[in-house]
């Protein structure tokens, strides 16, 4: 939007005609900046145009946290998600679903990652350090 100028206004007056347009710009951009996440170290996608929960669930393949001394992989995925569905307990947990996101038993699994590298044991086994990067992955399987 461009404001005139008039040699007739002083310079105040104009400062005080573009107040109303900084504020709506200042507006839509906060209206378009990331707000946070709803757990800090995680990730995930959504759309405001359909239910954040449900779109979550249904586009997510991907879950990261930053790993903790002296916690396993399995600990931190239920702190950070209370409603991850697991089979199994401790060394023999076997992660189903994460954030609503259920993976098919016939098609797809959850793979565990540590650093970009895919873990050689369990969630539950899998004791974490503190600056490492813990990824949960949906993955094809393969047939």
């Amino acid at each position: 939007m461009k404001i005139p100028r008039t040699a007739s206004r002083p310079a105040s007056s104009r400062l005080l005609a573009l107040l109303p347009a900084t504020a709506l710009a200042a507006g839509l951009l906060a209206g378009c900046s990331d707000g946070g996440t709803p757990d800090a170290g995680s990730s995930a996608s959504a759309s405001a145009s359909v239910d954040p929960t449900q779109q979550v669930a249904e586009n997510l393949s991907e879950f990261s946290y930053a790993g903790e001394d002296g916690k396993t992989a399995l600990e931190l995925l239920e702190q950070h998600d209370p409603d991850a569905q697991v089979q199994g307990k401790g060394e023999n947990a076997f992660v189903t679903a994460i954030r609503g996101r259920e993976a098919d038993p016939d098609t797809e699994f959850w793979g565990l990652y540590v650093d970009d590298e895919l873990a050689t044991v369990g969630a539950g086994s899998l004791e974490t350090k503190d600056g490492q990067t813990i990824t949960w992955k949906l993955e094809e399987i393969e047939k």
